[in-house]
């Protein structure tokens, strides 16, 4: 499992569109992709989920990926993080 630790600084958060974009990225992999903030935990690879977790500009996430491709994974979802939000 890798992790990767994250501070949104996107004034809106983790909103819709970029979230979308995400989802999909995600869905390119066939390892698990989780979202974390706060103890609470969303599949990465489902919208509703990530938003459900709303979160907000300054705001720490973690990121999670585990199974086949996870190290691929890691370093694509962890450059959209950089570079979008």
């Amino acid at each position: 499992m890798r992790e990767f630790k994250y501070t949104i600084r996107d004034k809106r958060g983790f909103h819709a569109q970029p979230a979308g974009f995400f989802v999909r990225e995600a869905g390119a992999f066939p390892c698990a992709v989780r979202v974390v903030r706060d103890g609470k935990t969303a599949d990465g690879k489902k919208i509703f989920a990530v938003l459900g977790l709303g979160v907000r500009c300054g705001q720490e996430i973690v990121l999670e990926t585990e199974g086949d491709q996870e190290e691929e994974a890691m370093i694509a979802l962890s450059r959209f993080l950089r570079e979008n939000l």
